[in-house]
């Protein structure tokens, strides 16, 4: 089973999470919860500063875009990870692979840089709150956000072509729950040397770039914090900071483990874990990490819930 023929590859079999079957039904379950809260999530912090006006601000504008590549990455992979569960052989087409690889890539490589942007932002509140109006302009926001996804949509389209473009032979079976970069390097018969090279320098310096914009952020702001002198002012940076801290922490952790892991201990499984992170769990938390500790989020919610509930009185 598993075997193609290299002429007649027109489709590949995705092992998914576990090969154990007391486990296919508990785990079903668990990332179908885990989706329908990102979807939930996610949906409701776009339409929510979509619709209230006093969250037209830079922050809210970049939160809606981490909302927006959020949920769809978890869509580009759960909904065909969880016929995993319930099929005996999770089969993807040769082109429905090479879409779902270059849409995870193009996302998550914009995941990072919107985070960066988000970061630089709350530099520019913090340390220069009197211009910030002038500095984190419509115009300068458009192009924080629409730089990232022209340039991460290049680089999944040059990855994916050049991966889509050589010969699989062997094995059809992709020992992961979604078509991943890494992989599908390890089924190509032609020598993948030039390829798997590309990938590590771009991801180093996607990863790399995106980190220092966050660190340099956030070591300013630090030093802008120890120069406050009262209380009120220290905790309001920190309630502001907090909740893109937590996010950037959960998502460049699993990234990070996943790519600076030595090979000696390099596994698949281990892989697996850190991706379901960085794909599936994360996408959900961050909406509730923003709702959950933003005032702003709760007041617009509960506002945009008091109208609707005007008008079907």
């Amino acid at each position: 089973m598993g075997q193609q023929n290299l002429s007649s590859l027109t489709e590949f079999i995705l092992m998914g999470v576990t090969r154990q079957p007391e486990l296919q039904a508990p785990l079903f379950g668990v990332f179908l919860i885990i989706y329908t809260i990102t979807v939930v999530g996610n949906l409701g912090m776009i339409i929510l500063t979509q619709v209230d006006s006093r969250l037209h601000t830079p922050m809210y504008f970049f939160i809606k875009h981490l909302a927006f590549i959020d949920l769809g990455n978890s869509t580009v992979i759960c909904p065909k990870m969880l016929v995993n569960f319930v099929v005996d052989q999770n089969t993807i087409s040769y082109y429905a692979c090479a879409t779902q690889l270059a849409f995870f890539i193009m996302l998550i490589i914009s995941e990072l840089f919107i985070l960066s942007a988000m970061a630089y932002d709350r530099y520019v509140a913090i340390c220069s709150p009197l211009l910030y109006n002038v500095i984190m302009s419509q115009r300068l926001c458009h192009v924080l956000v629409g730089i990232p996804y022209l340039y991460s949509t290049l680089q999944a389209l040059m990855f994916t072509s050049k991966i889509f473009t050589l010969t699989f032979c062997g094995s059809n079976v992709i020992s992961h729950f979604y078509c991943d970069d890494v992989p599908l390097l390890l089924m190509l018969c032609s020598n993948a040397q030039e390829i798997e090279l590309l990938i590590i320098v771009f991801s180093a310096f996607n990863l790399v770039s995106s980190l220092l914009v966050i660190l340099v952020s956030y070591i300013l702001i630090l030093r802008a914090v120890f120069q406050m002198h009262s209380a009120e002012g220290r905790k309001k940076v920190f309630s502001t900071c907090g909740s893109h801290l937590m996010v950037v922490v959960v998502f460049y952790g699993s990234l990070l483990f996943t790519y600076v892991q030595p090979n000696s201990t390099h596994s698949f499984d281990t892989d697996k874990i850190a991706s379901v992170f960085y794909t599936l769990v994360t996408p959900m938390l961050n909406p509730l990490i923003y709702s959950l500790r933003n005032k702003e989020v709760k007041n617009a919610l509960h506002r945009v819930l008091k109208n609707k509930g005007k008008l079907c009185t």
